[in-house]
């Protein structure tokens, strides 16, 4: 079992890899992010237990289905482990907003499923990282500490919500998930 403080929560699309405003439907599609597989492999091998939180309603939708989500997540697992590291849990939730589940993000559901699949009674402390408010919110509805990349949306996000580059003490930005790896690794 690991402790909070020691949980590292990822968002997939635009933090893991890049995303697209079509969704990313196919195996050829998800294209990983070399220095986030790295950063990811990294911090599991300093100790971190890291684990995936992501919104995919494109099931919902009909764009994929849950087999070809499973592929993408069999090579993101694949490209971290012969990076010498490991995801402990994926998350997902294949809802639309409209569907009124608990899981989907800004709503917490995700990051207890990571708590539960993990041991952890609760998330205090844990690391949030994404690319949009939604994310952020998650996070903070744990008390997760929010850290927003500017890969993905996030230089949209930061656009939209300029004071989040003012809350240094809450919310703090990197220029993507290695640059994140890289500081909390020097802590």
């Amino acid at each position: 079992m690991c402790s909070p403080d020691r949980l590292v929560i990822l968002d997939r699309d635009g933090v893991i890899n890049l995303d697209s405003d079509e969704y990313v439907k196919t195996l050829t599609e998800w294209i990983p992010y070399p220095s986030a597989i790295h950063a990811i492999s990294r911090l599991s091998r300093a100790g971190w237990t890291v684990a995936v939180a992501t919104n995919q309603s494109g099931i919902a939708r009909g764009y994929y289905d849950e087999a070809t989500l499973n592929r993408m997540h069999a090579e993101l697992n694949r490209l971290v482990s012969e990076d010498g590291g490991r995801i402990a849990h994926i998350a997902w939730c294949p809802h639309s907003p409209s569907d009124g589940c608990s899981c989907r993000k800004p709503l917490p559901g995700l990051l207890e499923q990571i708590g539960v699949a993990l041991g952890m009674r609760d998330l205090k402390g844990s690391w949030m990282v994404g690319d949009s408010m939604r994310d952020l919110q998650a996070g903070n509805a744990v008390e997760a500490q929010p850290i927003l990349v500017l890969t993905g949306k996030g230089k949209r996000t930061l656009d939209k919500h300029p004071e989040l580059a003012n809350s240094e003490d809450t919310t703090r930005i990197f220029d993507d998930l290695a640059q994140f790896a890289d500081w909390l690794l020097e802590q």
